[in-house]
């Protein structure tokens, strides 16, 4: 129903506009499409392979593309050294040296480096999807967001990893045990930014994966390895020399907040969503 025509006492004709319930710009009608768009739904295949891939692609992309500010980088990483150093913490290059010397240890690290960090983040969310369709978004939009506030801390602070430093012999373990995987070591280092190590991506990565794994899971043989996954991994990062202690607390930090994104968007965290939504969503 649109406007009305209504004749006054005097003769003429006025307009009265449409009923309030049916004006477009009513207050709650936005509040009506907020609450829509922030209600979990039933995830779509084609979509999430889709925005997986491409969201991948332009991480890689804007990582790689971020400057490679190598003198900035290593004047970073001899602060974060001599700041560990002043901690009581740093016990990096120890690690690196002792883990190395282990070969088949080592070498299984290089190939732990390489390939989890992919393969496990993509087999919970495959997981998610699968069993936890009203929870998959919101711990979608977590790894999402973390990974953004990642990319925005290789371009504000470029640092060089342990193995690149100056006057600390750290091992770059890749190179002496000529194993494939590192795409900063090797014949993958001209086509990946080298000084992008903070923070952390395995960490925060990792860490994601064992908290989705720690709070959804049901077997606490489960629960117990998700709790253990980001503990391995950061155990890697340290022994391949790829990464600081600190590295690891930038992650952390970054995944912090890509759950303060998820749960202001959706109003829970993951964990506290139903587990299934409705088809029609």
């Amino acid at each position: 129903m649109g406007e009305a025509t209504v004749r006054t006492l005097e003769g003429r004709t006025a307009t009265t506009p449409p009923p309030t319930e049916e004006r477009a710009d009513r207050p709650e009608d936005g509040r009506r499409v907020l609450r829509k768009l922030r209600a979990p739904r039933r995830p779509r295949l084609w979509f999430e392979v889709l925005l997986i891939a491409v969201s991948y692609w332009t991480y890689s992309l804007v990582r790689n593309a971020v400057p490679e500010q190598e003198a900035a980088a290593l004047r970073n990483a001899d602060w974060i050294w001599r700041t560990e150093q002043s901690l009581g913490i740093a016990v990096e290059h120890t690690i690196n040296k002792a883990v190395n010397s282990v070969t088949w240890l080592i070498v299984g690290m290089n190939y732990y480096y390489a390939t989890l960090h992919f393969v496990l983040t993509i087999g919970v969310l495959v997981w998610l999807y699968r069993w936890h369709p009203g929870r998959y978004a919101a711990a979608r939009l977590t790894l999402f967001a973390t990974t953004a506030a990642a990319l925005l801390g290789y371009y504000l602070y470029p640092l060089a990893p342990p193995r690149l430093m100056e006057g600390v012999p750290f091992i770059d373990t890749v190179v002496v045990h000529h194993t494939w995987g590192s795409m900063a070591s090797g014949n993958l280092a001209d086509v990946s930014n080298q000084y992008a190590a903070m923070p952390s991506m395995h960490i925060g990565w990792s860490t994601w994966c064992g908290v989705m794994i720690a709070t959804l899971a049901r077997p606490v043989w489960a629960k117990v390895l998700g709790l253990l996954y980001p503990a391995a991994t950061l155990l890697v990062i340290v022994s391949t020399a790829n990464h600081f202690w600190l590295d690891a607390v930038g992650g952390l930090l970054c995944l912090t907040l890509g759950f303060g994104v998820s749960r202001a968007w959706y109003g829970a965290f993951p964990s506290r969503l139903a587990r299934h939504v409705a088809l029609a969503g």
